[in-house]
């Protein structure tokens, strides 16, 4: 059936597809960074590669933290730092060029940008947030298949494992390895036929309404989470309303 303002779609479900109940959540692809695990804080970043690269003591100087954190914001609003930004998640080359043209603008990153990025990738880099790892362990239980579906340039893989979730996960789909990134449609769809799953009975959750929210022009439902820099639980507790119980 045709309306007269057709919703653009990656999709064409049939006419009796439309019509039936809405399918129930059978699994969940979730967003990465801000959504299930995030980076650890700036100062504590800092500190890492300072040790690393013998710059510990620079720290030290009064208001040191403060000043780089500036330069980093002002460097990262530079045209030329911009345009580096745009598809950096495609491949690990691209993201780490992206890195040190950004941190090259940093007196205290300033050559030092190696060691920073192996700070940045380190596996305990990562740390998840306190709801994480209670609410993939919930959907596991409730027989829910799993995935993770991520812009990210390098294999998250080693962040799960550090922590132990590796085996909360069925899937992981990254941009990296696909060479593509959200909301390009063969990222959502390839993590549905990893689980298995229909998309029209899969939900996406993330921070990004236009990445993430992508999702939805490929029949997934989405759940979007407030952009905030939380520290504490993220609010994943509340997917488990919209999925099946036992």
């Amino acid at each position: 059936m045709r309306t007269l303002f057709e919703t653009p779609s990656a999709y064409t479900p049939s006419d009796a597809e439309t019509a039936a109940p809405v399918l129930p959540v059978r699994a969940v692809l979730f967003d990465f960074s801000n959504t299930l695990f995030r980076m650890i804080p700036l100062q504590t970043w800092l500190r890492r590669v300072g040790r690393a690269s013998g710059r510990l003591a620079l720290l030290d100087e009064p208001g040191a933290e403060a000043e780089i954190s500036h330069q980093l914001r002002s460097a990262f609003r530079l045209p030329s730092v911009v345009a580096l930004q745009q598809g950096r998640d495609l491949s690990a080359e691209r993201h780490r060029q992206a890195m040190r043209g950004w941190w090259e603008h940093a007196d205290f990153l300033r050559g030092a940008e190696e060691t920073a990025y192996r700070e940045l990738t380190a596996p305990d880099a990562w740390t998840p947030y306190p709801d994480t790892g209670p609410t993939l362990r919930a959907l596991r239980a409730r027989g829910l298949r799993v995935a993770v579906v991520s812009d990210f340039a390098w294999d998250l893989r080693t962040h799960l494992v550090h922590h132990g979730m590796d085996g909360l996960i069925d899937t992981c789909v990254i941009s990296c390895e696909q060479g593509r990134e959200k909301p390009d449609p063969h990222l959502f769809l390839k993590a549905c036929a990893d689980l298995g799953s229909d998309p029209r009975a899969t939900l996406m959750v993330g921070d990004n309404p236009v990445r993430d929210g992508g999702a939805s022009a490929c029949g997934l439902r989405t759940y979007i989470l407030p952009a905030e820099n939380r520290t504490g639980e993220r609010g994943l507790a509340d997917i488990l309303r919209l999925v099946p119980g036992r």
